[in-house]
């Protein structure tokens, strides 16, 4: 309730049919519920809508989302301009202006592009407006995408400094079984992973115009939690609720503190560009000390990655541990392997007197 700055994402099956195309009673039903709860002033409000994909499906003749990127970019291409209309058209109705804010993984995962971007979301919500984000399908590659709006929601509720995230789905939270099945029940607070842990998670719905399922909600709100913000998950038609802060859907705690913008987009947004192969001495310095990771503790060297791409650190036995950005290129390291940082200044300059990876630009990976 006492959330003034709040993020809220809204699944395609709630602003279309099955069939493509939106629906204009679904979206002006959303905008009514967005629009009231920040009549008063106290509250700012940041829309990731899916839905472009989507609405640009009947238009174009198609039946159901295609499978290939081409399609798929075709379609988000008209329809992202039918979505932003939509939505300009129904905020005006209370006098709102919205602005659109397209982002792929690079708008996040390299630090100019991610200071620009919460410089432009800041500054919307200064100056009154409401921001629709979404993922940039018309460019984005198979390289480059976040992959459902989920996770795109859970990392701009980070990057805005949001005090909560709502997910809206055709779902009324998250339940311990199949919810279309008699005997199931709605789990109403999370505490942390051990309270579902025991939860079998469905996929994708049926309707075939989206890309998550409870699966990306369930994991989008892990990553928010871990990072400090609270999430409620639950239906569409209960975003009003949701959004006054009366008991609905699935509350997610908070279960972490607020990470530096770097380390969650370098957890959960980059694509790393090649792994190095650790030492088992290496692997518990990384895991256990916190230390950086130093050309002597690396055995192998795998991918065409160059100086400050992410890269994900490996155990012996190919397990991933960690993730991090390297000093180095790919090319210049093979030389580097097994010695010593100083014997390295000494044969080929100070330049190498250096961390393959810095602690500081390093963050663990779970399991």
């Amino acid at each position: 309730m006492d959330a003034r700055r709040i993020v809220v994402k809204v699944g395609s099956s709630s602003l279309t049919t099955a069939a493509g195309g939106l629906d204009a009673d679904r979206v002006d039903a959303l905008v009514d519920v967005l629009a009231k709860a920040r009549s008063g002033g106290e509250k700012e409000i940041v829309l990731v809508s899916s839905g472009a994909i989507a609405a640009g499906l009947s238009p174009l003749g198609l039946r159901r989302r295609p499978k290939d990127l081409a399609r798929q970019q075709a379609a988000a291409s008209v329809g992202q301009g039918l979505l932003v209309a939509r939505y300009t058209a129904s905020f005006a109705r209370y006098g709102v202006r919205v602005g659109q804010v397209l982002l792929t993984t690079d708008d996040t995962s390299r630090r100019a592009h991610y200071r620009n971007a919460y410089r432009t979301l800041d500054q919307l919500l200064a100056m009154g407006a409401l921001p629709v984000v979404n993922e940039n399908d018309t460019v984005a590659t198979d390289e480059i995408r976040f992959g459902d709006n989920d996770r795109l929601a859970a990392l701009v509720a980070h990057l805005v400094r949001a005090d909560l995230l709502v997910l809206l789905s055709d779902v009324d939270g998250l339940y311990d079984g199949d919810p279309s099945q008699p005997g199931t029940t709605r789990i109403e607070e999370v505490r942390g992973p051990e309270d579902i842990a025991h939860v079998s998670i469905g996929s994708a719905g049926k309707a075939g115009v989206g890309t998550g399922g409870m699966v990306t909600k369930v994991e989008a709100a892990r990553i928010a939690a871990a990072a400090g913000i609270p999430v409620v998950l639950t239906s569409a038609s209960q975003a009003a609720d949701a959004l006054a802060g009366r008991g609905t859907g699935t509350l997610f705690h908070a279960t972490g503190r607020r990470s530096a913008d770097r380390l969650l987009w370098l957890q959960h947004a980059s694509t790393p560009q090649g792994h190095l192969v650790l030492d088992d001495g290496a692997v518990r310095a990384v895991t256990e000390r916190g230390s950086s990771l130093l050309p002597a503790g690396i055995a192998a060297v795998e991918g065409d990655f160059v100086a400050g791409d992410p890269v994900e650190l490996r155990s012996a036995d190919g397990r991933a541990v960690a993730r991090g950005l390297v000093n180095f290129d790919a090319k210049e390291l093979p030389q580097l392997l097994g010695r010593s940082t100083r014997e390295l200044a000494r044969e080929l300059g100070p330049a190498y007197e250096r961390e393959v990876v810095h602690r500081d630009d390093l963050v663990l990976l779970e399991g």
